[in-house]
């Protein structure tokens, strides 16, 4: 099986890379973890709507040419479906047991996602209403992928 994440921007502090490191370590004997990240594009604050769809669709075409047809994607974004770790656990053994191995997940940068990523994705998924930094979604995304692993092995880690 291989996780993907592909994120917006460089992930810059040294303790969200720490956690993300030792994630990706207890992944290993699960899957094939890897993170893949994909330049943003300069979003000044005071942006048209115009300008802001032209730096969401160049960020998402970066996207989109890091996923292939086989994957299943999985688009993070605040009006995607809630799930709790147990539900998106099933899911996840789900997609395993109907021949999805390559699942990818796709973060957006400060201003979201283009409508073709979220067009591309075969789901979206939703953290709650919370605005939350790229770089820390990365982390609580890569934990929540690990403990459904360890609830789908029947682990105590998840109590």
């Amino acid at each position: 099986m291989n996780i993907k994440i592909i994120g917006v921007g460089k992930l810059k502090e040294k303790y969200f890379k720490a956690g993300i490191a030792e994630y990706a370590k207890r992944l290993g004997r699960f899957c094939k973890f890897e993170i893949v990240e994909v330049p943003d594009e300069k979003a000044p604050e005071s942006l048209s709507q115009a300008e802001m769809d032209e730096v969401m669709a160049k960020e998402g075409q970066r996207i989109l040419g890091k996923i292939k047809d086989r994957e299943y994607v999985y688009a993070l974004a605040i009006e995607g479906k809630e799930r709790s770790s147990e539900a998106f656990a099933a899911e996840m053994q789900q997609l395993t047991t109907y021949g999805h191995s390559d699942i990818t997940f796709v973060i957006g940068g400060s201003l979201g996602l283009s409508k073709d990523v979220m067009q591309r994705s075969n789901s979206q998924i939703s953290f709650g209403k919370f605005t939350l930094p790229h770089q820390l979604m990365r982390l609580v995304l890569s934990e929540q992928i690990y403990r459904a692993f360890m609830i789908n092995e029947g682990s105590p880690y998840h109590k």
